[in-house]
Formats: C-alpha cells, sequence, structure tokens
C-alpha cells in the first residue's frame, strides 16, 4: 500500500479535475474520482505499474447520497502494492462508463454489480442480468430492498412451517 506521500503523487498522475479526495488508513489507500473520469484514471494507474485490475464491486452507502459506489481494486505485482479507486453515482442515474474494453476482468464484476445494485455500465458489451433471471425486479444487494420471501427449510424445522407440507 501506498503512503500518504505517493497516495498523494498518484492522485495528481490521475488529475486534479478527476480527483475528489484521497483517504490513507493503515490498511488501505483509496482515491475518490468523479465517474466520468474512470476509463483515464485506470489507464494513468495502469501506466504507473498497477497493470492488474483485481476487484470491481458495488457498495450501497444508504441513506447518503450519491448513493452507489463503483470500487476498483488495483494491483502491483512489481510493487507487491495495492491501491483503490472509487466513485459515487446517485440512485435517480446509477450510469459509470465500462472499463470492460479496455480491462477484460471486469466484464463479470460490472455485470454483477448491475444486477445486484442496478449500477449501468454505459459501453458495456453484454449488460444483463448474471444472478438473477432477467424478469427479476429490483436490485438484491441495495440496502433499502425488501427482506422476506420463502422460509428457509431445515429438517429440524420442517414439520413447523405453516403452510409448507399440507
Amino acid at each position: 500500500m501506498p503512503d500518504a506521500a505517493e497516495l498523494e503523487r498518484l492522485a495528481g498522475v490521475v488529475g486534479a479535475d478527476s480527483v475528489l479526495g484521497t483517504v490513507h488508513t493503515d490498511c488501505r489507500s483509496e482515491i475518490s474520482i468523479r465517474p466520468e473520469a474512470i476509463v483515464s484514471a485506470l489507464a494513468r494507474m495502469r501506466a504507473e505499474g498497477y497493470e492488474d485490475l483485481r476487484s470491481v464491486h458495488g457498495v450501497d452507502y444508504f441513506p447518503e447520497e450519491p448513493r452507489l459506489c463503483v470500487k476498483y481494486e488495483m494491483l502491483s505485482r512489481e510493487r507487491l502494492d495495492r491501491i483503490s479507486l472509487s466513485l459515487r453515482v446517485p440512485l435517480e442515474d446509477p450510469r459509470v462508463p465500462s472499463v470492460t474494453p479496455e480491462w477484460p476482468t471486469a466484464n463479470w464484476p460490472e455485470r454483477e454489480a448491475y444486477d445486484m445494485f442496478g449500477i449501468v455500465f454505459e459501453g458495456h458489451p453484454d449488460l444483463r442480468r448474471i444472478l438473477m433471471p432477467e424478469d427479476y425486479e429490483g436490485y438484491p444487494q441495495r440496502r433499502d430492498f425488501p427482506i422476506g420471501g420463502e422460509p428457509v427449510i431445515f429438517t429440524h424445522n420442517e414439520d413447523s412451517v405453516p403452510g409448507w407440507f399440507d
């Protein structure tokens, strides 16, 4: 993980017009960027030696706004170093440029973030649901998604679930 000075240098490489802030703690370094800058920010990080995009995932910061977040975890194998880039989008228009054309490993993680959070990755070559049925309504990983549904049946309680075996 880069130290605080290196994190600020990398934020400068990404570009002052793209960076919203940085966070440096004992166990992680993160650069927060504008959503429209993600493609160029990842390209600049690649040029700095962060050649592996290890993870792309969604986060819901309910009730904050902008509520939805996409985190990109990058790895430099040469330095054995990790850094995160993150961006936030509002619930009303959760659109982010897809990085799949430049980073093929982002294909399925972007689809999962779309399926679970409703984040639309514009320019993705095959953006469709990956875990839920195509006609499923809602996004199960959003924090306001209603909890409930079918009871979970285990052998110790199968006789006690009303209406299940009638």
